[in-house]
């Protein structure tokens, strides 16, 4: 909201709220290769400090910008969100924002519209599962189109109670690839 805000308006209050934010996000590029416990005894030394001086400074300037103004809609944003946004600080495992998440599943979301027409419910339960799998071998290191024709190639003669060695997260390919 406060980057919408500056590009808009050159706000300089907006500008003050994300120097705040990127002194965050600076501290998180540098202890991003640490392990949690040291990465979070940092964020406690030099994040909370930041973090609770922006909280204050949008507290005060808050009661100074008029209702339904763009800044007092961005001020409101992050103080109703505030424990949320600052739920990483108590967490060196946490990261801190969701941008990871959100860009291994813009794929599937940019596909749902199209998805509303997979013809029955049956065929989008199929289709549902087909791209859980495909997504878990991506997130397990495996190349999606190897690892399907491998599980569908072994799975006719696949022992029941074997099953779960073709799942992406137990899978090892029957015969390596020889690129």
């Amino acid at each position: 909201k406060f980057y919408d805000l500056h590009e808009a308006n050159k706000s300089e209050l907006a500008a003050k709220a994300l120097e705040y934010i990127g002194g965050l996000y600076e501290i998180e590029r540098d202890t991003k290769d640490l392990p949690p416990d040291k990465r979070l005894e940092i964020r406690q030394a030099k994040a909370r400090p930041i973090a609770d001086a922006l909280h204050q400074w949008m507290l005060a300037h808050r009661q100074k910008v008029p209702d339904g103004s763009g800044t007092a809609k961005a001020l409101d944003y992050s103080l109703k969100r505030w424990a949320a946004l600052t739920r990483y600080l108590d967490d060196g495992a946490v990261p801190i924002d969701n941008n990871w998440v959100e860009n291994q599943i813009r794929p599937w979301a940019l596909g749902r519209s199209n998805w509303l027409f997979a013809g029955s419910l049956r065929s989008g339960q199929r289709a549902a599962a087909v791209m859980t799998l495909i997504q878990s071998a991506k997130l397990n290191g495996h190349d999606p189109y190897a690892y399907l024709k491998d599980v569908l190639t072994r799975l006719p003669t696949q022992k029941n109670n074997a099953i779960d060695e073709l799942l992406p997260h137990n899978w090892m390919p029957a015969m390596p690839d020889k690129a």
